[in-house]
């Protein structure tokens, strides 16, 4: 993630954390407390500080206080933060990151700061988005596939197709994820388009209206907001099927669900996010010791535990055997990646007249 995103991504404590740096190349000298004291911000969706994550940042930094704060999408994000917001660290995805960039939200990433960043792998390290305009604007921490997550007690036989989803004999059982950008692809996907990242504006109305006409169908029971929501919808048995991220099922699982994820015979689609340095960074050495950590060995070794494709290779050994095949960056081969459509503004049109009924 998510549902970072990104999708609804995975959703187990408080927010996600990319710093935001002050000014631009590199953060400048602006320090309020230095890597080891006072206070960093972050601004993310809330799996990327899940406790096990970022505890043991916590721990080794017991005079540094890590403030956190969430948000369901990177519109969400750049809309507090242009009306006053502040945050040292903030989320970046890939596939959304167009209102942070458009309004210079994001400082300029001095990468030699980083001690890790050369241990990235090059599929992440050297994304489509990483770099805008010659300035590195975020730093890769996780990716993943987003598929279909369904109950195998209502689907002993499996599901393998989009077109579960808006299956009426599915009738009332089924979430939508709340991304725009993933929701809308798996219908296309769904419905026979290929590439759904490259609709046309006629598509993407298409994609739309079948959308609305499964809703007032009652096809959904409703869109999830967050992973967690996700989670609470399966745990109660309020549905047992819905388009989400491997990891998000792995953490219901955790947590006492049961369900299996599954990439769709249609396609899987593929995220990309990290963690960025707010152009009104208070605390940049702290920020950049933060996303250096988020990057470490020790760190990415948690982050596949946790069901997410890894970014750094040299943590793959780190990663427990049940996980250490999805967490391979070799994961994502062939997969549909995420990235913001040229035409984005008719997506998000699109979605804001399905979140609103139409």
């Amino acid at each position: 993630m998510v549902t970072f995103s990104r999708p609804v991504r995975i959703a187990a404590a408080a927010g996600a954390t990319l710093l935001l740096l002050a000014g631009c190349g590199g953060g400048g000298d602006k320090s309020e407390g230095g890597a080891d004291s006072g206070e960093v911000r972050t601004f993310t969706y809330e799996d990327t500080v899940d406790p096990e994550l970022l505890g043991p940042f916590e721990e080794a930094h017991p005079n540094l206080k890590v403030r956190t704060a969430t948000f369901e999408s990177l519109d969400e994000a750049a809309a507090k933060l242009t009306s006053g917001f502040s945050t040292d660290v903030i989320e970046v995805c890939l596939d959304e990151a167009s209102p942070l960039t458009e309004a210079d939200l994001l400082a300029e990433i001095d990468t030699s700061r980083l001690s890790n960043w050369d241990s990235l792998d090059p599929t992440f390290r050297d994304a489509n988005g990483v770099t805008v305009d010659g300035r590195v604007i975020m730093v890769p921490v996780s990716a993943g596939p987003h598929g279909i997550i369904y109950s195998p007690s209502a689907f002993p036989d499996g599901v393998d197709s989009y077109t579960a989803l808006f299956d009426p004999a599915n009738k009332g059982r089924v979430a939508l994820d709340g991304g725009w950008l993933t929701a809308l692809a798996d219908a296309a996907l769904a419905t026979g388009i290929t590439d759904p990242i490259s609709m046309s504006d006629e598509q993407v109305e298409q994609v739309k209206a079948t959308i609305l006409t499964a809703i007032r169908d009652g096809q959904f029971r409703t869109i999830a907001q967050s992973d967690s929501d996700m989670a609470n919808l399966f745990k109660s048995g309020e549905v047992v099927l819905a388009d989400g991220g491997r990891g998000t099922a792995e953490q219901i699982n955790d947590n006492g669900g049961e369900v299996t994820w599954v990439a769709p015979k249609e396609g899987t689609l593929s995220w990309i996010c990290g963690l960025g340095i707010s152009a009104d960074a208070a605390n940049v050495d702290a920020a950049y010791e933060l996303i250096d950590y988020y990057i470490s060995t020790s760190a990415q070794a948690i982050t596949g535990d946790l069901g997410y494709v890894i970014t750094n290779p040299t943590a793959l050994s780190e990663v427990s055997e049940e996980f250490r095949e999805t967490a391979d960056p070799s994961a994502l081969a062939g997969t549909i990646a995420q990235a913001e459509p040229v035409n984005a503004e008719a997506w998000r049109n699109a979605w804001q007249e399905i979140e609103a009924g139409g």
